[in-house]
């Protein structure tokens, strides 16, 4: 690879590290061929871009952008090395986690993940991100939890003539 190439890559790289908040490292090494194509497809249907790149391309990508601010994956930069570059969070987790069931495998093997500025390392992390929720989920946590009350006020004035009449012939 010339230096051109090389500088191309950290370019390319450091656009999709300034265009996504999220995005995952996993290890694909021992994946076949087959395989990698079929999680692509995953990642392409689910609208997450899958990118392999060197670890030391990667790092001076990260480096040049927010040195202190990637500061946590660094670490992570070993081996085969693939990029999973996400707007939700959640996307990527799911992905992992379906492949896996639909290979009987444990690959592919979530290094770190960079989740708006916070970063979790280790595989282990990977039930805790599927929980994740999304922002449009949040939105509607939130909405449900403001109607509820209203519901409920709402419930119990329409139930209350109801009521009243059915105490009424009860008395008589």
């Amino acid at each position: 690879m010339t230096k051109q190439e090389k500088n191309e890559v950290i370019e390319l790289l450091k656009g999709k590290f300034a265009q996504y908040n999220n995005f995952y490292i996993t290890d694909t090494e021992s994946l076949t061929v087959e395989q990698v194509g079929n999680l692509r497809r995953h990642c392409f249907n689910k609208q997450v871009e899958m990118k392999v790149a060197k670890n030391t391309l990667i790092r001076k990508a990260l480096e040049s952008i927010d040195a202190e601010k990637y500061s946590g994956v660094y670490d992570s930069l070993h081996k085969v090395t693939a990029l999973m570059f996400s707007e939700n969070p959640k996307d990527p987790a799911m992905i992992i986690s379906s492949f896996r069931k639909e290979t009987n495998n444990e690959k592919p093997v979530l290094k770190a993940a960079f989740i708006n500025g916070d970063v979790f390392v280790g595989n282990d992390q990977l039930k805790a991100l599927t929980q994740i929720k999304t922002k449009n989920e949040l939105i509607g946590e939130v909405i449900g939890l403001l109607q509820s009350p209203i519901q409920r006020v709402l419930g119990a004035l329409q139930n209350r003539p109801e009521a009243a009449a059915a105490e009424a012939p009860a008395e008589a």
